[in-house]
């Protein structure tokens, strides 16, 4: 039997996978590979990044099992390894909202001060869609939604809605998601038709949670 402490061991383990989290940026790559699989120059670009320096967050996330990569030509193409890695953010966003004062500041700051009113759950979203109560707004960029979104739901991304108003009911709810809980377009889209006399809420989290919970998901491809 080995001397080694196979508990000690595991937790080595899992220390390091913790450690490959540590970074805000590979953070952002996660959630962005959450809404759909993406190459190393789209992703260096939704995140500001250089491509070297995407590439080197990938690789890392890459290393301990959380993203996986593939040769398309010239381009790797990387996607999430596990439907479980939804999950883990979601539990490390909710820990840690609840324990660190200093995320209570920025929930204030920012995205209570856009919308202080109590999201919609899952489960209400659920029932409103089954009565057709409402109207499901996906604020995300049009290649995410082709990729994956909830039924029924219609892309609006946010920079389209201001010109896009007239086909929206007046008369009806207006429920909008986007990429997770702490995503500033569905927070922004419900905070102007808000301004515009609509009467809309937010989903409390994102498609990526909406997935992972197992829930219908439709995909409309682009063209």
């Amino acid at each position: 039997m080995s001397s080694q402490n196979p508990k000690r061991a595991m937790f080595e383990h899992l220390a390091a996978v913790a450690r490959s989290l540590g970074s805000a940026h590979r953070l952002e790559l996660l959630e962005l590979l959450a809404q759909t699989e993406r190459s190393v120059e789209e992703l260096a670009g939704l995140c500001a990044l250089t491509i070297a320096n995407a590439s080197q967050h990938l690789q890392q996330l890459r290393r301990f099992g959380l993203v996986e990569a593939r040769r398309d030509g010239k381009r790797v193409i990387y996607k999430l390894a596990d439907p479980e890695v939804v999950v883990l953010l979601g539990a490390l966003s909710r820990v840690t909202q609840r324990n660190v004062g200093a995320v209570e500041k920025i929930l204030n700051a920012y995205f209570r001060e856009r919308d202080n009113l109590e999201p919609v759950s899952r489960k209400e979203l659920l029932r409103r869609m089954r009565e057709g109560l409402i109207m499901l707004i996906d604020a995300r960029p049009e290649e995410e939604f082709a990729a994956g979104h909830l039924p029924g739901a219609i892309n609006l991304p946010l920079s389209e809605l201001k010109r896009r108003l007239r086909e929206l009911p007046r008369d009806q709810e207006i429920v909008a998601y986007c990429r997770g809980p702490y995503c500033v377009l569905s927070y922004e889209a419900v905070a102007e038709l808000r301004k515009r006399g609509f009467k809309a809420f937010r989903l409390e989290d994102g498609y990526p949670e909406w997935k992972a919970a197992g829930l219908p998901t439709q995909n409309s491809p682009i063209g």
